[in-house]
């Protein structure tokens, strides 16, 4: 095996060939610390260990659209127009439904009209209510030439501003059965609401209660007696034109 570093010289015709000896190589010497980045360059610094994917940029993001104009409507007998669809409008309406509000009393939708009265609906049947007569009035007795009570009115707003009636105003709630599940107090031309006596006892009864003002109470009357039917949904409505 020749040397790596050789030497040539002539003596006349005689060649001989010389070595050096050779430099014993260092393997490389690395810097032990990585090269340090400038204190301020922040963003190459978290390059070095993190590295962000996006995949949609803000040029690119998709925009409001201009015109909410979706073209000529269909004629395809398929289409549903749902601006025109009423899921109830095969279901026939309730008869004792409120048809309107008076300023004294209501019409129902079997033309049946009621002055001069509250209006409590269960089971399907439309009951005259009076719940600001106290409880010992005695009905009739002035027509008939006796001694009535006929100063005895209840108030419907007790002491506090809350909406009360006598307990003896709730008493065909007593007596029915099936008890609806429901009932829709209607307050008047306000909503007000009910006392805690008032919730006790239907609530004692098994029957929930939701207040509001009458002409909104009747509506939700109308739509709820259509969906669940007369037995489940009942309804106490005070005149429109009540005023204490």
């Amino acid at each position: 095996m020749l040397p790596l570093s050789l030497s040539l010289r002539t003596k006349g015709s005689h060649l001989s060939f010389l070595s050096r000896p050779l430099r014993t190589l260092q393997p490389a010497t690395l810097p032990k610390k990585s090269p340090r980045l400038h204190p301020g360059n922040v963003y190459c610094r978290t390059r070095l260990h993190t590295r962000s994917i996006h995949l949609t940029t803000r040029t690119f993001a998709a925009r409001p659209p201009r015109s909410r104009d979706r073209g000529p409507p269909s004629s395809e007998d398929t289409q549903t127009d749902f601006s025109a669809l009423n899921v109830l409008g095969s279901a026939a309406p309730p008869t004792t439904g409120i048809d309107a509000c008076t300023n004294d009393g209501f019409v129902l939708n079997n033309d049946v009209r009621i002055a001069g009265s509250g209006v409590l609906l269960v089971s399907g049947e439309a009951f005259r209510w009076r719940p600001w007569i106290g409880a010992s009035r005695r009905e009739g007795t002035i027509a008939e030439g006796g001694k009535g009570d006929n100063d005895l009115v209840k108030r419907l707003k007790d002491s506090r501003g809350m909406w009360e009636a006598h307990i003896k105003a709730w008493g065909i709630l007593d007596l029915v059965w099936p008890k609806p599940d429901l009932l829709i107090l209607g307050t008047g031309p306000s909503t007000r609401a009910p006392s805690p006596i008032t919730r006790r006892y239907l609530h004692d009864l098994g029957i929930r209660l939701e207040v509001q003002d009458t002409r909104n109470a009747a509506a939700q009357f109308n739509l709820l007696a259509t969906e669940r039917g007369l037995t489940q949904v009942a309804a106490a409505l005070v005149p429109v034109g009540w005023r204490e």
